[in-house]
């Protein structure tokens, strides 16, 4: 399950390029499909669950972790559409140090100087991400920055959300923040959705959507907290690193994109920071295992 979680998160970078640039417009894909998806849980969550109910006190953390991945999944189809997949794929692969800075920041862990030298390198591998040249590599800089955005506001929501994955269960969450946060995306998107063509889109298109509403948003989300419950954190922590790996791998295979040196360097370092984060505590912070590492958005 933790494998097919990880594939399945891989293999979105590589589809959502796919359909943002042969015929969906990158608002009007993302706001289609979190609508979607939205539906999808709302519905799995009440035969479930039969309630949404949240403590009052907790909505401001619901509304946050909205907030945070509106902002997140405007950043992924905008950074999607402007650079490779590849490189989006190794940006985000720094996620697990961008949550850290962030946690600590946020006052909630004290980290030590292995983590900030792991954070240094780490940094100094996406930037050689970003600032690769030919082959599959983006020269946008615009487009590598949004990738950036894309793994920092993803961390963000991870260290705001985790509170209350220890309060309620994953997909009651997942519906709520799922629900909320369509709301200003559906909004932003409106000029998009209104100039769209669907009439004129492709079978490969439209089979993508699927794909991106059924895969990496719902069926991962059962699929992923199903297995972390009998394998634990660190060993889906431990596979989840994988995924920037396998993100690149699908990248090449599907969409014939190249790594020229530079980016070869950086996703090398990206790693080498995540290593070396994670050797500096046995057991991983429950943080980095209780979420989905994954749509971007994840």
């Amino acid at each position: 399950m933790l494998l097919g979680t990880i594939l399945l998160w891989a293999l979105n970078v590589t589809v959502t390029r796919y359909v943002v640039t042969h015929g969906f417009r990158p608002l009007a894909y993302g706001t289609s499909r979190y609508v979607a998806a939205t539906a999808l849980f709302i519905l799995f969550t009440w035969q479930r669950e039969r309630s949404f109910r949240i403590r009052i006190a907790d909505w401001p953390l619901v509304a946050l972790a909205a907030l945070l991945i509106f902002a997140n999944q405007v950043c992924f189809v905008v950074a999607v559409h402007d650079t490779s997949a590849s490189t989006v794929g190794l940006v985000f692969g720094a996620s697990p140090i961008f949550a850290g800075a962030i946690a600590t920041l946020a006052g909630l862990e004290r980290l030590g100087r292995r983590f900030w030298a792991a954070a240094a390198i780490t940094c100094a591998g996406v930037g050689f991400v970003a600032t690769g040249s030919g082959g599959g590599v983006s020269g946008d800089a615009t487009g590598d920055l949004i990738a950036i955005g894309t793994a920092v506001t993803w961390s963000a929501y991870s260290v705001a959300i985790a509170p209350l994955m220890r309060r309620y269960s994953p997909i009651r969450i997942s519906a709520l923040v799922l629900g909320l946060g369509s709301l200003p995306l559906g909004l932003v998107s409106v000029p998009e959705l209104a100039g769209q063509s669907f009439g004129a889109l492709g079978w490969e298109a439209w089979l993508g959507l699927a794909y991106g509403v059924v895969g990496p948003l719902f069926l991962t989300n059962i699929l992923w907290f199903t297995a972390l419950g009998r394998v634990g954190a660190a060993r889906a922590t431990l596979v989840a690193n994988l995924q920037p790996l396998f993100a690149v791998v699908f990248a090449i295979v599907l969409l014939s994109e190249s790594l020229d040196r530079w980016e070869i360097v950086g996703g090398v370092l990206i790693a080498a920071g995540i290593v070396l984060e994670r050797a500096r505590r046995r057991r991983p912070a429950r943080l980095a295992g209780e979420l989905a590492p994954g749509d971007a958005a994840p």
